[in-house]
């Protein structure tokens, strides 16, 4: 059950009403006269939140506040006043108050920053837990079914010589997993390798991982060593290697096979030991299909391969990974993060990411270079971000104003039409959730809608 909120107010007549209202609206509610009564109830009892007047018999809200704030209460805290200046509700806001409302109230927006402080200490609470709770394998963070299965797996795979192939979306997280394995395995101390076979031209791609001898080609004044011999003893990550020409695919089967390579020009083949992690993104049954592929070194690469899930398959991580990667990039940017938006923090938390963990961070690590004053605000976020409820797009231009107008402006009353629609839409129906986005009261939506329904 939730626990309750907690009326401070020395007007008997707002105080009834006000408990009325919020335990009509499903809260549990009970009310004090006093600061003193206040802080006796805080003593025995769970509260949530507190709505206070600023001026009362004794201690004053504002002194409630502060030292709550000074104690380090967990409770929400709303300020209000019949003498509401800009200078209050600053100076509220600066001691700790979630809100600010002015009397005479406006009932509906009562209800709308309990809402809002309440959905802000839950969301809030969210990252907390995800953030003590957060699991770590060498880097990779997730507590959810999927991602501990492959933590166990690759734990035990980490502890064979045999090649391993890592399938997974762009930005899933391969060359961390790739690195979680070389960690755990008895090659821990020796080199770790990564290269991405897509970033290096064909035409020097065996020059890079099996070296040359001086005069090998044109411009090789001096030998060089290769990927493999940088890597010897150690672990060889192939990034992408779908994108490795078929020619030299079949020199690194044999190397696989044989334990062997030969540098660009050389006689003789040298011995190597290396073991190989492979990633891709592609379907390479389907690259064998079109003959892109070798199947034989497929089956060599595929005898253990281990998924990664696309961040949308992975319940509840996204909680543990907001937080892992604020404390990350915080400390990286010697820029703590005090507080986080409730709006930046439920973008955070709803958007679809396609572009996975990669994407994930990248919107955090600029979150948290723009901050400013240790609070991560929406509009620090990416617009593409900011503009995603839920993971819905964002209304655009065409939605307001599609072909179906052709060359006539619509009327001011059908565009404000569709873009109510459009919110609505992109919401869930969450009419709380729209009235917030539109800007107005809930009451003047619903009578938009009604007007539209007649």
């Amino acid at each position: 059950m939730q626990a309750p909120i907690l009326i401070v107010e020395d007007d008997p007549a707002t105080l009834e009403l006000l408990v009325e209202e919020l335990s009509d609206a499903g809260y549990p509610t009970q009310g004090v006269e006093s600061a003193e009564d206040a802080i006796a109830t805080l003593s025995h009892s769970q509260v949530e939140l507190i709505i206070s007047d600023v001026r009362l018999p004794g201690i004053s809200g504002m002194t409630l506040l502060e030292n709550l704030r000074r104690d380090d209460k967990p409770v929400g805290f709303i300020v209000i006043t019949a003498f509401g200046t800009i200078e209050q509700a600053v100076e509220a806001l600066k001691i700790g108050a979630d809100d600010f409302l002015t009397k005479p109230l406006d009932l509906e927006n009562v209800r709308e920053a309990v809402f809002r402080v309440l959905e802000n200490r839950r969301l809030t609470s969210r990252l907390n837990n995800a953030d003590h709770q957060s699991v770590n394998f060498h880097g990779l963070v997730g507590a959810s079914e999927v991602m501990q299965s492959l933590f166990h797996d690759a734990s035990r795979l980490a502890k064979s010589e045999a090649p391993i192939l890592i399938l997974g979306e762009s930005g899933t997280g391969k060359e961390l997993l790739a690195r979680a394995i070389h960690a755990e395995s008895p090659r821990q101390g020796a080199p770790f390798v990564a290269v991405n076979c897509a970033s290096i031209p064909s035409e020097l791609m065996e020059s890079e991982f099996f070296g040359h001898v001086k005069g090998a080609f044109t411009g090789a004044s001096e030998s060089r060593q290769g990927l493999f011999q940088a890597a010897a003893g150690g672990s060889l990550f192939l990034d992408e290697i779908g994108e490795m020409p078929t020619a030299l695919q079949a020199k690194l089967l044999r190397a696989l096979q044989e334990k062997t390579i030969r540098a660009v020009g050389a006689e003789k083949e040298d011995k190597v030991d290396v073991r190989i992690i492979a990633a891709t993104h592609r379907d390479l049954e389907e690259e064998i299909k079109n003959e892109n592929f070798r199947s034989d070194l497929f089956y060599r690469l595929e005898t253990f391969s281990l998924r990664i899930p696309p961040l949308r398959e992975r319940e509840g991580d996204i909680d543990r990974l907001v937080a892992a990667l604020i404390d990350k990039h915080s400390e990286a940017q010697d820029k703590p993060i005090k507080h986080v938006e409730p709006l930046a923090l439920q973008s955070l938390l709803t958007y679809s990411y396609p572009g996975n963990v990669r994407e994930l961070e990248n919107a955090i690590m600029r979150a948290v270079t723009l901050a400013e004053d240790g609070v991560l605000s929406h509009a620090d976020l990416p617009e593409r971000i900011r503009q995603h409820t839920n993971g819905r797009p964002a209304v655009t231009d065409s939605d307001l104003m599609p072909d179906e107008y052709g060359d006539h402006w619509p009327r001011l009353e059908d565009v404000e039409k569709r873009y109510i629609q459009k919110v609505l839409e992109a919401t869930g129906g969450n009419k709380r959730r729209t009235a917030d986005i539109l800007g107005i009261a809930r009451k003047t939506l619903y009578r938009r809608l009604e007007e539209d329904e007649g």
